[in-house]
């Protein structure tokens, strides 16, 4: 048990400046000050009941809701993801793994990919702020730009020129100079089209299997008995004696490399 609370602490101090970075770096107009405007005045306040919240406060709160579809489609989360589910297609199995293990097997591994970034922005953003050298202003900007250049390494260039054509932005000197609003979407337009390359990939073996199986089933007149009842065992040990898991998350740990 220590030695899980150990390691259940050091995923949360690596992931939550993450988190932190993302939701920040998402909203695409910096946020004033929760006491103030721009302008020094007082910021307008909403009235709960005889209790007032400031408006960036709610805000902020809405935004709560939009963290994690930002943080897994800003992460590997989304790739690995996809490859998961066409590999438990290809195998012919249903429900097996369920949903729950498949998500949790990506966290995790998203948290395995994700953590030299935790640890950049900890140490470029949220230690300077803590320590009252740098404002939250400049600590959300420090810390966009691990996950912007995360995002840049793996991003097509066809993707990022379609989004700057929509966005009708001029086409910056380097790739840093770029928006997130052009980075974030091209980024999980790429991922997408990685995902299902693999999991294209990842059917042709099993779909030989199954190609052979219906043939030679069709062929000895077994009509009554579905091919699939008798591919499914043979992928699934197929799948046992290549040590297929060992090799599908060490090529998808590779292909992030």
């Amino acid at each position: 048990m220590k030695h899980l609370s150990r390691a259940v602490g050091t995923a949360f101090k690596t992931t939550v400046p993450v988190v932190m970075a993302l939701a920040a770096s998402a909203t695409f107009a910096a946020p004033m000050p929760l006491a103030q405007s721009v302008s020094g005045t007082p910021a307008p306040l909403m009235n709960f009941g005889g209790a007032q919240a400031p408006w960036t406060i709610v805000i902020l709160l809405t935004l709560l809701t939009l963290i994690p579809a930002l943080l897994l489609s800003m992460t590997p989360f989304v790739r690995l993801l996809i490859v998961f589910h066409f590999l438990r297609q290809a195998l012919g199995t249903q429900t097996t793994p369920t949903n729950q293990t498949l998500i949790g097997l990506a966290l995790v591994l998203t948290f395995f990919l994700m953590q030299p970034v935790g640890v950049a922005i900890q140490q470029q953003a949220i230690v300077p702020l803590e320590a009252g050298r740098i404002t939250p202003l400049a600590a959300v900007d420090i810390g966009s730009r691990p996950v912007k250049s995360f995002m840049l390494h793996y991003v097509r260039q066809k993707d990022v020129a379609l989004f700057l054509e929509l966005a009708k932005e001029p086409r910056p000197k380097k790739p840093e100079d770029l928006s997130m609003r052009v980075v974030m979407p091209a980024y999980i337009l790429s991922e997408l089209k990685a995902g299902f390359q693999i999991g294209a990939v990842l059917f042709l073996p099993f779909l030989v299997i199954d190609m052979v199986v219906a043939s030679i089933t069709t062929s000895v007149g077994m009509m009554q008995l579905p091919p699939v009842v008798i591919s499914t065992p043979l992928k699934l040990l197929l799948f046992v004696m290549v040590d297929g898991w060992n090799l599908l998350i060490g090529s998808l740990m590779r292909s992030f490399g």
